[in-house]
């Protein structure tokens, strides 16, 4: 009978041979055996490391072997243990610095291979950048390439704060690629450049290790076990792997990255579920990826499962919980460009802390994948029900997935590479031979603004755009000349038709997917852009489109008032705010003065801030004309208001969002809390208060984190330096409260306009400060994963669709669908009702809603008249990541205008008069 422990020696032996001779660090084999807390949970890859006198361990730099209990380290620590490698091993270690983090931290790449490979590393750079683009090269010349190159293999952690085990475990990894002389660690070497990314939000590791050692360290009850920090990074939180537009910095700064040096294969790492999941790209898979990546990606993690599972490790698997159909996560970015994104989701404690965990779901319909404890073909050896587990499994379980990883890619350093070339030809050819063609971003539309924000999120990620120097005429159509062209036969078609086309080829709506279902840009940003299905388009000429900016206009100084046009730009909000201490005045109605329409919305401002406005203007793209004395206009006086948005302390990744968009537009805003809002006498300092989209319910909102266990601390320290940014509570537990929601309503009796977006449109409904509005559920069967629907504008001469003319059909526009809470008033308050959605599947513009007739009809925004003030409610979230673009304006209207909201209320119908005889 042959053991396992007799089995995993003899594997051990295979793959490790030649480091029998080196000399072995015999304290790591001792102190990771006692903080491994089952013997399965090792492997012969990580259960030993070499000793070397020239290479610095993770121990003599850091004090302690990587997975040592209650032990993490800060960003700096784990920078500094890298420069040390590049110091020790220049020849085999090289450190690029990439860019700086939204606080400043540095963001580095970190490359290591063998001294000859390094030595290489701009030739290999070039050459994976020519298998980028196959239009350069023949097939003949690609082999060659092929032959002269060696892929590199990036790899990334922390990306999501709270998921501490990756930027410990590579430490190790990089420190065991530089020291073991094994077969393995060899062929890794020879054939493959490995890169890391320490740490993806370097902000927020600082944080959240603050965090960690303040109020987590003691926590071993996994039940009760507090949350994470309220922020990591300063704005998007665990979202920063939803930003499909790069807004944050360190995203772009890894995008530039990326394009300049083509990994084929990016691997990101996290942590959630027991005890190992191995990303397959599992359905629902977007047809509009190359068809070799989903042969790829189960090539790799059936390996690594069986592989690991030959070990006797319990609990790995593939298939059954990511799905491959959205392509906004980050290290999507390399099957996005032809390459091949590979993730893992290990079992982690938020920290370094042992613990008893419970593995089996409490609720097993609301897991993906169904019951982790479960046997499945994707899931031979399952994990345990309960289970004692520590950094060190955490750490055993993602190296050794890592290293098998690599083992597989080294046999295959060339088929890696065919693939990669492949791909970026098959997608020359696929916008060749396969229609649509091309995308046409029409000259002549009304908002430069919005063009750039689509063209440059295009040129970003690398897509190439041509600008018609003649006007474009096709079989069905004609387009002015200076129109934009985006043809597909380019290696990063296949990405522009993701992002430009209608999502309406989901392939089961049975299916959920792990993100949204839609993204179209033109519907989210309301620009026109056109897909065409004529071959010709492929023969238009073209000149490459420089990176677009805005440059606005404005005639000469002396006219009495200028008139800045609204003609839907969102800088017309910046503009204003800009604009602090002028005099300004916001059209009422449209009108004519000088033979030029001056639409509704648009800004009069007086001929002595010329100085001010033309810069400003320019900058902005928006168009101003000279008009005569502005008091003959119907117009209004424009006060900005002092405005609050309002966080939970449990929940800020969506406010996160609202907050950088207001941050991008220089819109002035102060952050509150419940702290302030408790205190009452609101009105005293906010004229308009928003309560954004944010939590899972509209109770998550009011009463946010329970008031169980130990105070949570978020306050700066001399020895907790990371901690109270962007706010600061000596217990951030409990909500508002009955207490703010008084504080609230009182706000609004005293002439205050509170705005609620998303789900935060059921507070006011739910507790009672608005009457007569019911809520309700959709049936059992609804499904909506963010499609855009159509949403009907019912008053459309309400200051909400100020510069919203030109995006309306039928008084139809595009909106994303935020929330599946449903909204109701009585017929005599169908006045309050500013916008409604149709329903049905008609209604549908992009992606799917299931049961989509249950909608119809439904409020979309609700406007209601109180006490002195009043209450915006937006079913919809006019402010979703930094995506629905287009929608921005309707929030921004509503703040700027917030004084001239009634201007479109209706008093519901008095009753009949009875007849004197029958009272």
């Amino acid at each position: 009978m042959i053991t396992k422990s007799f089995a995993a020696a003899a594997t051990a032996v295979l793959l490790c041979s030649a480091a029998s001779a080196q000399q072995m660090d015999g304290d790591f084999a001792s102190s990771v055996k006692n903080w491994t807390t089952k013997p399965e949970f090792m492997s012969p890859l990580v259960d030993h490391l070499p000793a070397s006198s020239t290479i610095p361990s993770p121990k003599q730099v850091l004090g302690q072997h990587i997975g040592a209990p209650n032990t993490l380290h800060y960003y700096e620590q784990i920078i500094s243990y890298y420069r040390a490698l590049a110091a020790a091993a220049p020849d085999r270690v090289k450190i690029i610095e990439i860019g700086k983090s939204e606080e400043g931290r540095e963001n580095v790449v970190v490359m290591i291979s063998s001294p000859a490979n390094i030595a290489k590393l701009d030739t290999y750079r070039q050459n994976l950048g020519r298998l980028a683009d196959p239009r350069q090269i023949n097939a003949a010349e690609a082999a060659d390439i092929i032959a002269a190159t060696k892929p590199i293999y990036h790899i990334s952690g922390g990306l999501h704060s709270a998921e501490t085990g990756p930027p410990e475990m590579l430490m190790e990894l990089a420190y065991r690629l530089l020291t073991e002389d094994s077969p393995l660690m060899k062929s890794i070497s020879e054939n493959l450049v490995v890169s890391l990314t320490p740490v993806l939000e370097a902000d927020g590791r600082d944080r959240y290790v603050d965090w960690y050692y303040r109020n987590l360290i003691d926590e071993r009850d996994d039940m009760n076990k507090p949350g994470g920090p309220p922020y990591w990074g300063k704005y998007i939180y665990h979202d920063n792997n939803r930003d499909i537009n790069f807004s944050d910095v360190s995203a772009r700064e890894l995008m530039k990255f990326y394009l300049d040096w083509h990994p084929p294969i990016m691997h990101e790492l996290h942590e959630s579920v027991p005890f190992m999941y191995t990303y397959s790209g599992q359905a629902p898979q977007n047809p509009d990826l190359d068809p070799i990546l989903f042969g790829e990606l189960p090539w790799f993690s059936n390996f690594e499962m069986a592989q690991m599972t030959k070990y006797g490790m319990p609990g790995v698997w593939t298939h059954g919980f990511v799905d491959a159909w959205t392509p906004g996560y980050l290290a999507f970015m390399s099957s996005n460009h032809n390459g091949m994104l590979r993730m893992y989701e290990t079992f982690g404690n938020a920290g370094a802390t042992t613990m008893l965990r419970h593995v089996a779901p409490e609720v097993q319909s609301s897991v993906r994948g169904g019951d982790y404890t479960k046997r499945d073909w994707y899931r031979p050896l399952p994990p345990y029900k309960e289970v004692m587990w520590s950094m060190r499994n955490n750490t055993n379980y993602m190296e050794t997935g890592v290293l098998t990883a690599l083992d597989l890619a080294s046999r295959f350093p060339n088929v890696i590479l065919e693939n990669f070339y492949k791909k970026s030809a098959n997608a020359v050819e696929a916008g060749t031979k396969d229609a649509p063609y091309a995308y046409i971003i029409p000259a002549g539309q009304a908002d430069e603004a919005r063009l750039k924000f689509v063209t440059d999120v295009l040129q970003m990620q690398g897509i190439e755009i041509g600008r018609a120097g003649q006007a474009i005429r096709l079989k069905d159509a004609s387009y002015p000349a200076g129109s934009l062209v985006v043809k597909l036969n380019q290696p990063y078609g296949r990405l522009a038709k993701m992002l430009l086309r209608l999502q309406d080829n989901y392939p089961d709506e049975k299916l959920m997917t792990y993100d949204d279902a839609a993204w179209t840009m033109g519907l989210m940003t309301h620009t026109k852009i056109v897909e065409i299905t004529d071959k010709a388009v492929l023969d238009v000429p073209v000149t490459p489109y420089a990176k677009a900016v805005l440059a606005g206009s404005i005639s000469g100084p002396g006219a009495a008032t200028y008139a800045v046009l609204d003609e839907g730009s969102v800088n017309m909000a910046t503009l204003r705010y800009r604009l602090k201490g002028v005099g300004v005045r916001i059209v009422d109605a449209p009108m004519k003065a000088g033979g030029q329409t001056i639409p509704a919305g648009s800004f009069l401002v007086p001929g002595s801030a010329y100085a001010t406005l033309k810069p400003q203007v320019e900058e902005l793209g928006l168009k101003t004309v000279s008009l005569g004395k502005s008091g003959s206009f119907t117009a209004h006086d424009s006060t900005l208001p002092r405005t609050a948005v309002f966080s939970t302390w449990g929940a800020t990744e969506k406010v996160g969002w609202l907050r950088y968009a207001f941050d991008q537009q220089d819109i002035d805003y102060d952050l509150i809390y419940k702290e302030r809002v408790r205190q009452g006498n609101l009105r005293a300092d906010f004229d308009v208060i928003i309560l954004p989209n944010q939590g899972k319910s509209a109770r998550d909102i009011v009463f946010d984190l329970p008031m169980k266990g130990k105070p949570l601390p978020y306050t700066k320290t001399e020895k907790y330096r990371f901690s109270g940014d962007f706010g600061s509570s000596e217990d951030i537990r409990g909500g508002m409260g009955l207490e703010g929601l008084m504080a609230l309503r009182k706000f609004v009796e005293e002439g205050g306009t509170l705005i609620t977006t998303g789900n935060a449109s059921a507070v006011p409904v739910q507790f009672g400060l608005v009457d007569d509005i019911t809520t309700s559920a959709p049936p059992k069967d609804f499904y909506a994963p963010g499609p855009i629907v159509s949403a009907k504008v019912l008053k459309p001469e309400s200051p909400i669709f100020y510069g919203y003319q030109g995006d309306m059909t039928d008084a139809k526009m595009p909106v994303r669908w935020a929330d599946n809470t449903l909204y109701a008033l009585p017929d005599r308050l169908k006045g309050q009702v500013l916008m409604q959605f149709p329903g049905g599947k008609a209604g549908v513009m992009s992606g799917f809603m299931r049961e989509a007739e249950a909608v119809k009809d439904r409020a979309a925004i609700i406007n209601v008249p109180q006490g002195n003030g009043r209450i915006l409610m937006f079913a919809t979230n006019p402010i979703w990541r930094w995506q629905n673009f287009g929608e921005f304006r309707m929030l921004y209207n509503a703040m700027l205008n917030w004084k001239q909201l009634g201007a479109t209320d209706a008093a519901p119908s008095a009753p009949p008069p009875v007849p004197e005889g029958q009272r």
